[in-house]
């Protein structure tokens, strides 16, 4: 898979990330509301995914210089 033409098209890329942004305030709201330890759990993997979504651009050019 080619994740080059998302991470290097600003608008596209930029629409992206205010996407994932929007899913983590969600997911943030979720977990203020949350009653048992193991939905809090849930709700943190969730956020921290999404939080690697944002690096997905540096994470893909990096391969790039590796390689």
């Amino acid at each position: 898979m080619n994740l080059k033409p998302l991470v290097n098209d600003k608008t596209l890329y930029e629409s992206f990330l205010a996407e994932i942004k929007g899913r983590i305030k969600v997911a943030q709201s979720s977990l203020e509301q949350v009653e048992s330890t193991q939905r809090v759990f849930v709700a943190q993997g969730e956020i921290k995914a999404l939080r690697k979504l944002l690096q997905l651009r540096e994470k893909v050019n990096q391969g790039d210089q590796s390689g």
